[in-house]
């Protein structure tokens, strides 16, 4: 069996936290039984192992993804990365076309694609099980995955089963009712429908069926290049409401989308994280900080306080909902990321009167990480090692580098680092403009 996780969104609704780089599926907020803290993304990836789904887990993700999903799943997954943004149909076809042209699988078998950060138990993965026996044994074409409400939501897509009995583990799926009023949700409750969980399992060649009415290659590079001629639309539309025959087999677990702030704080098991201390007089109100600088608050109720790099947020948890529109257009640029070779954090960003533009970086590579051989058209760098070893590499001549020392670099220099330890650097860029696409890169053969 293949499990593809999709791995999408904009990175707005945990603002400031989340961004476009880290979405809100990479915030290594859930605390482990043994008390060190993992992501969404890394949970989901460590229950999908332990209920001995499948080895074959591969992400699928937009292209500035990839970095993180490296840095915090390394090459434990596989991952496919669509050019640009479409929709959950393109997603899922991108990363079938991977499948059947990449790793050669065959027509027969079974793939389940789901979302990479529901919150969520065990149960849910021997449901997963439970859905690919049914492509298995050809119970219907498309199996999907229902999850038993627990009220009359708006928030999500409903199916309605054909016979409320599930006698054999599922029920085939007479129609789809897409983020009804709350009238009307309380009218599908009655009809026994469930919850779209967005889960959905079928045979590879009925996919590959379906993306070759849109694109037919031979190959999975050019199918990639060519990424733009899938028709931007969802799965739900494109497939599952045009199928002859779906099952739906129903989970009645643990099921929540953490995606505001609200729904995430109820799941954490501490109300301070960071550098913050919280006075005796508050109630129901979580803290994050990820600056140096600490943070103190008393008296509040039923807020969180969450602050780093791109920002600070004060809200009242019934509001937080509201918060993606608020803050569109609050941060040029992510101001914290994290890299295949570790991470970068912004310290100051300024323009001066002159037009010329500055802009600082902590830099944090890993240890035996490096990064690429590369030159800037727009740029100049100074950098400043602060701490552990290295080997830096000008215009071809490499050198060690340690903490204390320092280096120069005009522009339209050849240049890279690799960390010995784990290495950090003060980086003081100058230039105009000062942007993360000012960058070609080449390749480097290590001496060591």
């Amino acid at each position: 069996m293949q499990l593809v996780l999709l791995s999408g969104g904009s990175g707005k609704r945990l603002w400031p936290l989340s961004n476009n780089a880290r979405s809100k599926q990479f915030l290594p907020l859930l605390e482990k039984e043994d008390g060190t803290m993992e992501s969404m993304v890394q949970r989901v990836v460590r229950q999908a192992r332990e209920a001995q789904l499948t080895e074959n887990i591969t992400l699928a993700t937009n292209a500035s993804q990839l970095d993180i999903i490296t840095n915090q799943l390394g090459n434990s997954v596989s991952v496919v990365t669509e050019p640009e943004r479409r929709d959950t149909f393109p997603a899922i076809a991108l990363a079938a076309s991977y499948l059947k042209l990449a790793k050669q699988c065959a027509d027969d078998e079974v793939v389940v694609i789901m979302p990479c950060d529901p919150y969520t138990e065990a149960g849910y993965f021997q449901t997963i099980s439970r859905m690919a026996k049914c492509v298995e044994d050809n119970v219907a074409d498309l199996v999907l995955m229902g999850i038993t409400p627990t009220y009359p939501s708006e928030k999500y897509g409903y199916v309605v089963p054909i016979s409320a009995g599930t006698e054999n583990g599922y029920s085939m799926v007479s129609r789809f009712t897409e983020k009804p009023t709350v009238d009307k949700a309380r009218e599908l409750l009655k009809e026994n429908a469930y919850w779209n969980g967005g889960v959905f399992a079928f045979r590879l060649g009925y996919m590959m069926n379906i993306v070759r009415k849109y694109l037919q290659s031979d190959s999975f590079e050019d199918t990639r290049a060519r990424y733009s001629e899938f028709p931007k639309i969802s799965f739900d539309y494109e497939v599952a409401e045009k199928a002859e025959s779906v099952a739906v087999v129903p989970f009645n677990g643990e099921w929540k989308d953490l995606g505001t702030w609200n729904t995430l704080t109820d799941e954490l098991h501490h109300s301070v994280i960071g550098n913050a201390v919280m006075g005796a007089h508050c109630e129901n109100t979580h803290v994050i900080n990820e600056l140096q600088n600490p943070i103190y608050v008393d008296g509040l109720k039923d807020m969180v306080v969450a602050a780093c790099p791109d920002g600070i947020l004060v809200c009242s948890k019934k509001h937080s909902e509201e918060i993606k529109k608020a803050v569109e257009n609050l941060t040029p640029r992510p101001m914290y990321e994290e890299r295949r070779w570790g991470t970068y954090r912004v310290l100051d960003d300024t323009k001066y009167p002159d037009g010329n533009h500055s802009l600082t970086k902590s830099i944090t590579l890993n240890a035996g990480k490096n990064i690429s051989y590369q030159i800037h058209h727009h740029r100049s760098e100074a950098w400043t090692f602060v701490q552990g070893k290295g080997i830096f590499v000008l215009d071809g001549v490499e050198k060690r580098v340690k903490a204390g020392d320092t280096v120069n670099i005009p522009i339209e220099h050849f240049h890279a680092i690799k960390a010995l330890t784990e290495l950090t650097i003060i980086e003081v860029q100058n230039g105009n403009p000062l942007v993360e696409e000012d960058i070609e890169r080449f390749e480097w053969n290590w001496s060591e």
